[in-house]
């Protein structure tokens, strides 16, 4: 049964959070996760509206989407996406 990452972002530093960008896609496509929807437009119709970027990935298992994010590459690339970001509730 396929799992999905659910990202709410405000980007207070573009060039950070490229960096990041640039890593995300291969490290999660090597545990079977593919971006589904990031950026473009989107319309808060109900819930918080303090955030500017909404990402949607794939993954095809749970444990599959466990594992990326517990990766140790996934989690260096994570600590510098979050130089660029502005943390929201």
């Amino acid at each position: 049964m396929p799992a999905y990452w659910l990202a709410r972002a405000k980007i207070n530093d573009p060039i950070a959070y490229k960096r990041y960008t640039d890593q995300v896609p291969k490290i999660i496509g090597a545990h079977g996760g593919k971006v589904l929807g990031r950026g473009g437009k989107f319309k808060i119709l109900e819930g918080p509206e303090k955030f500017e970027r909404f990402v949607v990935i794939e993954f095809p298992s749970l444990e599959a989407a466990e594992k990326s994010w517990a990766f140790d590459e996934y989690q260096n690339a994570a600590s510098t996406g979050r130089m660029g970001l502005v943390k929201t509730n």
